[in-house]
């Protein structure tokens, strides 16, 4: 853990934190840290900062914070068709950690029916890997997730409403294709179809609502392979590509922006 999280709940009025399970074990015996030691902390959708640790046992780690410092925001949302459950729990820590802000998880021709009965997606498996990745990456804002079964309901009907402003881009195998008119820093949404790709139906579909081509080659590559690969591109290209850093943001409890 690069950086410790914590809940708001977790906050005492008095800015105190106690801390029990995986975090305090970590603090204990990863950090070995003891009372007056300063370590990197978070509010999970809020604001970074230290915490000194006041007391620390083989169960329970008490630390004092102090939240002044923003975090960068993120700066990706994913379309993504449901991928097998084995690529979906080796994805969820990855793509928090990269930057992706919303994740709508969507049903396509190309998707087994059963991939939808997998526990990884359920809250409680899929939090704690999502919380892993914004520890690992040092950040503290958390991807929203949806899932929705239907492709043409939900692009047909939803999606403007849920991305009225994202630069619209559509990854499918082919002759490279690479992303033009994108400003640097600008909010993308990326869709990203199962391993045997999009139908045509859906290439069609996606194409008419302002989604451009964007391929890495004729490879066809594993969901999280071609995940993590997609975002690494564009983070380069769009995101750090002018030499600016990224936009920095806090989010409030609610999950707007402060």
């Amino acid at each position: 853990m690069n950086r410790i999280l914590f809940e708001p709940r977790e906050l005492q009025s008095d800015g105190t934190v106690t801390l029990f399970g995986t975090r305090a074990e970590h603090i204990r015996a990863v950090l070995g840290a003891e009372p007056g030691r300063v370590l990197r902390v978070g509010l999970v959708d809020g604001l970074a900062g230290m915490g000194r640790v006041l007391a620390c046992d083989q169960e329970t780690a008490r630390l004092a914070v102090t939240l002044d410092e923003m975090t960068p925001a993120p700066w990706i949302d994913l379309l993504l068709a449901v991928p097998r459950p084995k690529a979906l729990k080796r994805l969820w820590a990855q793509l928090a950690a990269l930057g992706v802000g919303r994740i709508v998880l969507l049903g396509a021709a190309r998707v087994e029916r059963e991939y939808f009965a997998t526990h990884w997606l359920q809250e409680r498996y899929y939090r704690p890997l999502l919380m892993e990745g914004l520890s690992q990456a040092g950040t503290t804002a958390l991807p929203q997730v949806t899932f929705e079964r239907r492709f043409r309901p939900y692009v047909e009907d939803r999606l403007d409403t849920d991305f009225p402003d994202s630069a619209r881009l559509l990854a499918h195998p082919g002759a490279v294709a690479r992303p033009t008119g994108l400003a640097a820093g600008a909010r993308i949404l990326l869709a990203i179809g199962p391993e045997g790709g999009w139908t045509e139906f859906e290439l069609r579909m996606l194409e008419a609502r302002g989604f451009s081509r964007f391929s890495l080659g004729t490879r066809t590559l594993r969901t999280d392979t071609a995940c993590v690969a997609l975002i690494s591109v564009l983070a380069a290209a769009f995101v750090w590509g002018d030499g600016e850093p990224l936009t920095m943001v806090a989010r409030s409890t609610a999950g707007g922006e402060a």
